[in-house]
């Protein structure tokens, strides 16, 4: 069997009963020691208390599910290397546990110190390797590798590559983990008479002060939720849902050190053929709903502006918060598929976009110069983060690879989500394409949105824009 060489996001079939995730890096000098661990999550997205956490202190599940096996040099991927591996025996995990979160911790550093990082998913039986998953990094202490995962009755696997700031005991924390606090230093007390020693604590102690990493710089000390112009004329349930939202796209940026940044947030949807289901289903306009809360938080300014594209990219009526439900209803929708019929055009509102216009195909790279030259044209104090929503059917390589390059030197960061789909293409590709000042192109694909939480979405959608702030800014483009 071939192993696949997997990018971020991407994820393939698992058929062996039982699989080995290792780690593996090139130990040395100055070199942080790393160390695997698993977290067993239920649909919720949270465990279901402190003995779902397996690692280096808990190193077996009492399922017997999960077990760490610990560190080896020089072990079957290849002479001067270490590995940590954490092995599942995928027919043993309890039914109520939905997914397997593989984690990685930096002690002593960053990963941005570790060389040769990447996961391996091996055959526990035969130690075949199915999968390799080379990672990069900067100044994040934690990673969430990858993650194994039931969908419909069988298991899969996905290359995750998120990145936290604050250590092993910030990921543990955000899946419901119990983490110690730090006793506080006192003056010496009067010994007391000796007693039998406590049973020690199966949750995770709180990694030591100076291992911090360092937050991107200058952002505002501010973290919490801003008041958002327009929220006060929202319905009462969608006014709920965006005040819950917008506490957790706040924790994301806290998480990846970026508390108070803000941000111009531009909003692109797919508007191709293929992506007929997912309106239909109102998968976009949950999507859309969910994103106007990551543009509330970084830009209380309550508007985003928004593009459609197909064959051709289409500018849309800006969002402004408090017009939500109706910006829904009269803008979401190009997943009628008698929109794309030739004929007369009737019945469309004054600030309609007549679909016919924009067409069924996939020219990515043109609604991305759109937008370029709108962020051109209308500069702004703020970064810019583009959300940019596609089902996949990429084949605009090279002019899409062009924009983007051409892009770096603008204050721009694109976040790319893939729909489910597959050919994504050259933007699976960009973290690891050469030649560019700073990463300015986020990627990952998920099989089906609306079940994945808003923790979960929040925290992928802005694991690497915080990063791109501080090198950004490093380079004068900020």
């Amino acid at each position: 069997m071939t192993a696949t060489s997997l990018s971020k996001g991407a994820n393939l079939a698992v058929e062996s009963p039982a699989v080995r995730v290792e780690l593996v890096w090139a130990a040395g000098p100055g070199v942080p020691a790393v160390d695997a661990s698993a977290l067993l999550l239920t649909p919720a997205g949270r465990v279901r208390d402190d003995g779902d956490f397996v690692f280096y202190n808990q190193p077996r599940h009492t399922s017997d599910a999960v077990r760490h096996s610990g560190k080896q040099g020089g072990s079957g991927a290849g002479a001067g290397v270490t590995t940590d591996a954490v092995e599942v025996d995928l027919r043993s995990v309890e039914p109520a546990v939905d997914r397997i979160v593989l984690c990685a911790s930096a002690d002593g550093g960053t990963f941005g110190q570790v060389p040769g990082l990447s996961l391996r998913l091996l055959d526990a039986g035969t130690r075949t390797e199915l999968a390799r998953f080379d990672m990069t990094a900067g100044t994040e202490t934690a990673l969430v590798g990858g993650e194994l995962y039931r969908r419909q009755g069988k298991w899969k696997f996905r290359a995750v590559g998120q990145g936290y700031a604050t250590g092993l005991a910030g990921v543990a924390t955000d899946f419901g983990i119990t983490v110690d606090e730090a006793p506080p230093v006192a003056a010496p007390a009067v010994p007391s008479p000796p007693e039998a020693a406590p049973t020690p604590p199966t949750h995770l102690p709180s990694p030591p002060a100076p291992h911090a990493a360092p937050a991107p710089s200058p952002v505002p000390t501010d973290a919490g939720p801003r008041l958002t112009k327009g929220e006060e004329h929202l319905p009462v349930d969608m006014r709920k849902r965006l005040s819950l939202r917008k506490e957790q796209v706040a924790v994301s940026l806290r998480k990846h050190g970026a508390a108070g940044v803000t941000a111009r947030v531009i909003l692109v949807l797919d508007a191709s053929g293929s992506m007929s289901f997912l309106y239909s289903r109102g998968v976009v306009a949950d999507v859309v709903e969910r994103m106007a809360a990551v543009a509330a938080q970084l830009d209380d300014d309550g508007e985003m502006q928004a593009w459609t594209f197909a064959s051709n990219p289409a500018r849309l009526p800006d969002l402004r918060l408090g017009d939500l439900p109706e910006w829904l209803r009269l803008h979401v929708r190009v997943g009628e598929i008698s929109l794309f019929r030739r004929g007369r055009k009737k019945g469309l509102h004054p600030e309609q976009v007549d679909m016919r216009a924009v067409g069924i195909q996939n020219e990515e790279q043109k609604a991305i110069a759109e937008v370029r030259a709108f962020v051109r044209d209308h500069p702004a104090a703020a970064p810019t983060l583009v959300l940019f929503f596609s089902d996949g059917g990429v084949y605009r390589d090279a002019d899409i690879e062009r924009e983007l390059r051409e892009a770096v030197e603008e204050p721009v960061f694109w976040q790319f989500v893939g729909l489910g789909r597959s050919q994504y293409g050259v933007l699976e590709r960009f973290d690891t394409l050469p030649g560019r000042r700073v990463d300015n192109v986020g990627f990952f694909a998920v099989d089906d949105i609306s079940t994945v939480p808003d923790p979960e979405l929040y925290d992928r959608l802005l694991s690497e824009f915080p990063s791109w702030i501080t090198a950004a800014g490093r380079a004068g483009i900020l």
